[in-house]
């Protein structure tokens, strides 16, 4: 579990650090250019569209782990909206929480007790 929170942390480290400069460069106006490549059908489209495919099961996981509850509701937004950004931290605090426990990571104390 060590190797696992080690890559959670450097993706964290990375795309925190590269959103960083996109943003200074370029803005918070992300979902023109998102979907605009979609619409255009193009290799960047496929990519996005891919993309947005994993957030919305990021989501769902999330979501479903949580039991849809509102928490868990309100979590799966943040995992559809925040990408990896969100979800290494989510990771990291729920590995420490399971106590490195693969079982209860993936489905959550109640359903692995």
């Amino acid at each position: 579990m060590t190797q696992f929170r080690l890559f959670l942390l450097a993706c964290l480290i990375a795309i925190a650090s590269y959103t960083s400069i996109t943003i200074a460069n370029h803005g918070w106006n992300l979902f023109p250019q998102f979907f605009g490549d979609i619409a255009a059908m193009g290799w960047p489209g496929q990519f996005n569209l891919d993309f947005m495919c994993f957030l919305a099961l990021s989501a769902i996981w999330v979501s479903w782990r949580h039991h849809f509850s509102a928490g868990g509701l309100a979590l799966g937004v943040l995992a559809f909206n925040g990408g990896m950004l969100f979800l290494s931290i989510y990771l990291l605090i729920q590995i420490g929480r399971a106590r490195g426990d693969a079982r209860v990571l993936l489905l959550g104390e109640a359903r692995a007790g």
